[in-house]
């Protein structure tokens, strides 16, 4: 009896954490915040711009902090501590504030902890990733030494 309902509770909170960012939200959520939510769809840059690759600094206002995910359109903002981050939907907006792993990343380059409110965040995945550098040096230091 406890092995199901462990094996329930387990395949439940599976459940939660497969659906929490996608556009399947309550239609509440989206009627009091006046924003659907998002889901990580790459979306055509806009006429006179350039849709970025890999390699390339990506704006943070385009960028779900939480997911990693460069966006290609404007996020939800989310003021915290006298810095802005930026979230996709309103699940990430309620656990930007709530969780300082999400709003913190590693560079790759020294391996130190950054803030994704003031990093330097390049596009470097296939799949629309992105990565968060101290400073535009760290980046150019990471790519000399990566050849």
């Amino acid at each position: 009896m406890i092995k199901q309902f462990n094996t329930i509770a387990m395949v439940a909170i599976a459940a939660i954490v497969l659906v929490s960012c996608t556009n399947e939200a309550p239609k509440e959520a989206a009627a009091i915040s006046g924003t659907p939510a998002q889901k990580h769809v790459p979306v055509p840059a806009p006429a006179g711009t350039s849709t970025p690759k890999k390699g390339d600094q990506v704006p943070n206002n385009l960028v779900c902090m939480v997911n990693d995910a460069y966006m290609g359109k404007q996020q939800l903002e989310v003021p915290f501590e006298g810095k802005l981050y930026y979230g996709c939907c309103e699940m990430c907006k309620e656990r930007i504030p709530n969780d300082a792993k999400v709003r913190m990343a590693v560079d790759p380059h020294t391996l130190k902890k950054v803030d994704k409110a003031t990093a330097y965040i390049v596009l470097i995945g296939d799949q629309d990733e992105v990565a968060y550098f101290e400073s535009k040096d760290n980046y150019d230091a990471f790519l000399k030494a990566s050849q």
